[in-house]
């Protein structure tokens, strides 16, 4: 038996290509607009009660995903794969040059799994991480965080990707084509559409600058940190305690790491704050020291003579790159400074419009969640999408699930991140006696990690306003004493899972994992919060528990 899609539509036609009106924008559309339970293409709105006729148009599809980065391309594969049209706008042409090299197994393993793209990853011989490398604490010498140590993945499970973004996300970008999505590259949106409070489109100018607009029934803002689209669904807050810059570039002949850590990424403290050293292939290796913002004084001029004098502060750094030479050409040739400012919108959606990866929220770096917290909130995106769409739950139901889950595992990372810093000790340095947490107790951190929890807080949040002593210095304790254990050999594994902070941070990237070697929700039966929502069985929509 067939069951009808979105506006009646039979859902195995997303698979064939679809086209949209080329004309370009000079009015309003219709489009497919949300009804209770449902969507219609006949331009008909239900809001509270009062119904409102749009004019109808034939530029809609079910979903517009600004972005083609991890976020939006994953989002995108993960709604069309459902049966549902979807349309993807990215700015520039690929491939184009991004930071955040450094991956987790849940992303590896899990999401590119269950979006059909493991095996042009496998394709591609990133360089295979076993975990993390770190010159960190009270000890001199290197340790390794393992992600073999966790019981429930060893071998090939067990590992990550040091990945050159360009190559990693043209893969997933011709993926989510493959898959059915339309993507559409040098198209810049401009804003959303919206009427009678809803988001019902966007506009955009296309790659011979024409003004157009497309509708939708939903649109996934997953355009990075410089997301235009964001103000529309709620104000960005900073994070006081992660406030950092970061300058950085690429060398070749950098020396690895002895087996079998070759392939990790060295995180290495200094006075002045932390390198990352990333090696991307046998020769290319990804250099970056990340700093407070008080130091941009002193990188602004001259930033080869500021990056290899920060190098010279850092011996460990400085040995690797003894023998290396900075790349002076092409897209690595550039000594490039960003800032890491950890930051999360109050609202991750509004009727029509979701939040995903960096257009809702960035923290620190150092653990590589990145592309991880991009990739699961757009799962968690996805099946509120698909959900609505197939009308099995009421919208504001599915993205209070989506929202809830995102801001928990922000909230994991954030805690983890806070500790993981605090713990380090080195008093005589400006940069680390500023990340100390009782450097940090005020209004400023506690207003932070309140908004983080978006003002419902789960019982492992230790971070959480009022948690203080107890569970909070207990937790932090305990991740201190594994890191400082005296090490025998330089780059000896060091199991963080016995911490329970370092546990909250892998839990949710193993159960996806599960799901994407199981084929579906084999584990998660009860919601996180009372009166919500679980995975369905084949892990694509949400259900109610007793469903």
């Amino acid at each position: 038996m067939t069951t009808a899609g979105p506006c009646g539509r039979p859902p195995d036609r997303a698979a064939e290509p679809f086209g949209i009106d080329e004309t370009p924008a000079l009015g309003h559309g219709g489009g497919c607009a949300a009804r209770t339970g449902h969507l219609t293409m006949l331009g008909v709105l239900l809001v509270k009660g009062e119904i409102y006729v749009t004019t109808r148009t034939d530029r809609s599809v079910d979903v517009v995903v600004v972005g083609g980065g991890p976020a939006g391309s994953t989002a995108a594969t993960l709604v069309a794969m459902q049966g549902h049209r979807v349309l993807l706008l990215e700015k520039e042409r690929f491939p184009r040059y991004q930071i955040g090299e450094s991956l987790l197994p849940s992303t590896v393993h899990g999401i590119c799994r269950l979006i059909g793209a493991d095996e042009a990853l496998e394709r591609a011989a990133f360089t295979i991480k076993r975990g993390g490398t770190f010159r960190w604490g009270a000890n001199p010498q290197p340790w390794t965080f393992s992600f073999g140590i966790s019981p429930r993945f060893a071998g090939e499970a067990a590992t990550a990707y040091q990945v050159e973004r360009m190559k990693f996300d043209q893969i997933l970008l011709d993926n989510a084509r493959s898959r059915g999505v339309e993507v559409r590259e040098e198209c810049d949106v401009r804003d959303v559409v919206a009427e009678h409070g809803r988001v019902v489109g966007v506009r955009y100018a296309d790659a011979s600058g024409h003004e157009r607009e497309v509708r939708a029934a939903y649109v996934v803002d997953a355009s990075g940190h410089a997301s235009r689209l964001r103000a529309h669904a709620g104000t960005r807050h900073y994070s006081k305690f992660f406030r950092n810059l970061a300058l950085f570039g690429y060398f070749t002949g950098g020396k690895r790491l002895p087996p079998p850590n070759e392939g990790n990424i060295l995180a290495a403290a200094f006075d002045s704050g932390w390198f990352w050293y990333i090696p991307l292939g046998p020769e290319l290796t990804s250099v970056g020291a990340v700093l407070l913002p008080e130091a941009l004084d002193r990188i602004q001029g001259d930033r080869e003579r500021a990056l290899l004098d920060l190098i010279e502060e850092c011996p460990l750094i400085a040995e690797q790159l003894a023998d290396a030479e900075r790349v002076r050409t092409g897209p690595y040739g550039e000594i490039r400074i960003r800032k890491d400012y950890s930051y999360l919108q109050d609202r991750f959606w509004r009727p029509g419009l979701v939040l995903a990866g960096d257009a809702a929220c960035f923290i620190d770096p150092v653990f590589s969640s990145g592309v991880h917290l991009a990739t699961y909130s757009a799962m968690m995106a996805a099946r509120s999408i698909n959900t609505v769409l197939r009308g099995e739950a009421d919208e504001a139901a599915a993205f209070e699930e989506f929202e809830a889950r995102y801001r928990r595992e922000y909230s994991r990372f954030h805690d983890f991140l806070v500790a993981f810093y605090d713990m380090h000790q080195d008093e005589n340095s400006y940069f680390w006696s500023a990340k100390k947490l009782t450097s940090n107790t005020g209004t400023e951190l506690e207003s932070f990690v309140e908004l983080v929890g978006g003002g419902g807080w789960q019982e492992d949040a230790l971070l959480a306003p009022g948690v203080k002593g107890g569970g909070r210095d207990a937790a932090m304790r305990q991740l201190a004493d594994i890191v400082d254990q005296p090490v025998r050999a330089a780059g000896e594994d060091r199991n963080l899972l016995q911490a329970s902070l370092a546990r909250s941070v892998v839990r949710e990237g193993s159960r996806l994992q599960v799901q994407a070697v199981m084929g579906g929700n084999v584990d998660e039966v009860r919601p996180i919060r009372e009166g919500g929502l679980i995975p369905s069985a084949d892990g694509m929509h949400w259900v109610r528990p007793d469903s």
